[in-house]
């Protein structure tokens, strides 16, 4: 096999965060979903847009923020998402190459309709207990064709990661397939993480095929994607249903830190001390960067474990997905 061109290659949402603090009284008054994340259409986002306060724009997606974690680490990557032809699409296309991951997909054509809408954006408004509730446009990202993937590229990565938030739209859950096919054929790993549990909910059954079917080397969730997964309520029991399936399973707890098992292997880490955290958008994103930055470099469990607790804190300490520090000299620092 030859050697890869690339650490990590990732198909997701590539979304425009538009972020701003909020009261619980307006998290109310909008009736938003507290904490979780929700899908709306373009009428919705615009109500919302008007709602909030004075707002940052910061390029996120759930994928694309692993990749931004990963390139700080020093890792190889590109990103396979569908932005529009138009200012949010010229943000995130120029953030991402910024930070060295390469991205070639040509943005689609917008007139702000139903078949051409403009890029995706993700409402975030964050209470003052960091408590981040998301309203997503998914927009044109939704609209990802097969023919966007590089065969090539997603054959010379060392792992495809994939995520669960963009299996929901047609176009790109095919694009997914063909890709798992491609990385399998190379050899490749495949990482997969569940993102929410109204995914799991309206996908469980996709997702669970591809993990008995051995299509899952990685598998990243929460516990509360993992009881949505294998239908209980304990840590324990859903570990044991998922662990002799998939190679590698990581389980993150929030603040009571995180469990992985890898080919009969089991570690865990709590999570990294904190004074004061800020909001906990993209915390799972680059708990994932870090995890899989030492997977790659075939490190021990528990030492990948550390590393995506020290990115997490990293990330909650500050608004956005996308680290303010160096990440590397930090990580270096505290692993020593």
């Amino acid at each position: 096999m030859p050697e890869p061109r690339y650490d990590v290659i990732a198909i997701g949402n590539a979304i425009v965060d538009v972020m701003a603090p909020a009261t619980d009284e307006l998290i109310e008054e909008l009736q938003l979903n507290r904490g979780g994340m929700t899908l709306v259409d373009a009428d919705r986002a615009r109500e919302l847009y008007e709602a909030m306060g004075p707002a940052r724009e910061i390029s996120g997606g759930s994928a694309a923020n692993t990749l931004a974690g990963l390139s700080a680490l020093g890792a190889q990557c590109a990103f396979i998402g569908q932005v529009a032809d138009d200012q949010l699409g010229e943000v995130f296309a120029h953030d991402i190459r910024a930070v060295g991951i390469d991205f070639d997909v040509a943005p689609r054509p917008t007139n702000h309709t139903d078949a051409d809408p403009p890029t995706a954006r993700c409402l975030i408004f964050v209470t003052p207990d960091a408590q981040r509730t998301m309203n997503t446009f998914l927009g044109a990202s939704q609209f990802l064709p097969a023919s966007a993937l590089d065969d090539e590229a997603v054959a010379a990565a060392r792992v495809l990661y994939l995520e669960g938030y963009l299996w929901d739209p047609e176009e790109p859950r095919a694009a997914m397939r063909r890709a798992i096919e491609t990385a399998k054929d190379a050899g490749r790993e495949v990482a997969f993480t569940l993102s929410e549990v109204f995914v799991i909910d309206r996908h469980g059954d996709d997702f669970r095929a591809l993990i008995e079917d051995g299509l899952i080397d990685i598998l990243f969730a929460n516990h509360l994607e993992l009881f949505a997964l294998t239908g209980t309520d304990n840590i324990e029991a859903g570990i044991a249903a998922l662990k002799d399936k998939v190679p590698t399973l990581v389980v993150t707890r929030s603040a009571d830190g995180a469990i992985a098992t890898r080919n009969g292997e089991r570690a865990e880490v709590p999570a990294e001390p904190i004074e004061h955290v800020v909001d906990t958008t993209g915390a799972g994103d680059l708990f994932a960067a870090g995890f899989l930055f030492g997977h790659v470099r075939g490190e021990p469990l528990e030492r990948c474990l550390r590393r995506g607790a020290i990115a997490a804190c990293e990330i909650i300490s500050h608004y956005g997905a996308r680290t303010e520090v160096d990440l590397k000299a930090l990580m270096d620092a505290k692993l020593g």
